[in-house]
């Protein structure tokens, strides 16, 4: 399951990035994923924002957690189940869950160092978009440009991240005013397998979407992440991961924010957030 997750967070978090400024009208498909990929990368070392949201996933349990950002770490407070607000005692044990995660030090610095190599991944699978694929404008409809893409056969992937990567077929739909994502979606051509197949394989046929806003003038965040994949990993163990997750109610922090403000924040926030 660990396998097959990071497979995909690493495909979709490097599609994200897939936009920047550039002037469309004027480029062949493949460079304006190009010239793209380098002007979202400079864009991303600028962005420094911290946010607050309500985020709703579903994974075979429907959970409801509301997620305050700051610069030491995140906060992520679980403030309903399936569908029904935690019982008094539920919250309570959630609150000092909350209260352990922000005053140990291990446990912010695993989420910082998952943090960072998230974003090294995802920086060298985006850096791999313009040739891994094979590019193709689907449409333009004034406000926004569709690409379609598949698996460039001459592509040599450098990594299982790569192969994974490589395997993708799917559109990419960018809004031209800011020439910034606002889908991206996608499917596996076919299996996928890891150590020859003794290891691991991704089933074919799996699919992703993800949908991203401008949450704020100028500020894009992503609202929802659809995951339906299925494998087999380590000797053939049946998995999957269907994960259906939607993020609303973003409201910039100030700078300066402490973990202790955003668990005080988050606590606060959890009867009008519901």
């Amino acid at each position: 399951m660990k396998i097959l997750k990071v497979y995909v967070r690493l495909v979709v978090l490097a599609g994200f990035l897939a936009a920047g400024w550039l002037p469309m009208h004027a480029q062949e498909p493949r460079e304006i994923v190009r010239v793209a990929m380098q002007a979202e990368l400079n864009a991303d070392l600028n962005d420094h924002s911290h946010w607050r949201y309500r985020d709703a996933e579903s994974d075979g349990t429907d959970k409801v957690s509301i997620v305050v950002e700051t610069g030491h770490g995140s906060v992520k407070r679980l403030i309903g189940r399936n569908g029904r607000p935690l019982s008094e005692a539920e919250a309570r044990v959630e609150d000092e869950r909350v209260k352990t995660f922000i005053h140990d030090p291990a446990q912010l610095a695993k989420q910082k160092k998952d943090g960072q190599q998230d974003g090294k991944n995802a920086e060298e699978l985006l850096r791999m978009l313009p040739d891994a694929f094979t590019w193709k404008m689907q449409s333009d409809d004034g406000e926004n440009i569709t690409l379609n893409f598949e698996p460039n056969p001459k592509f040599s992937p450098p990594d299982m991240q790569g192969r994974v990567l490589g395997q993708m077929a799917g559109k990419l739909v960018v809004n031209k005013g800011q020439n910034r994502i606002v889908t991206i979606s996608g499917k596996l051509t076919q299996d996928v397998t890891i150590g020859w197949g003794l290891l691991g394989r991704l089933r074919g046929g799996g699919t992703f979407r993800v949908e991203r806003r401008e949450v704020t003038p100028g500020m894009w965040q992503i609202t929802e992440t659809h995951v339906h994949i299925e494998g087999k990993v380590l000797f053939f163990k049946s998995i999957g991961q269907q994960q259906d997750e939607m993020q609303t109610d973003f409201m910039q922090m100030p700078d300066g924010i402490t973990l202790e403000q955003a668990a005080e924040m988050s606590k606060s926030l959890t009867a009008t957030l519901k």
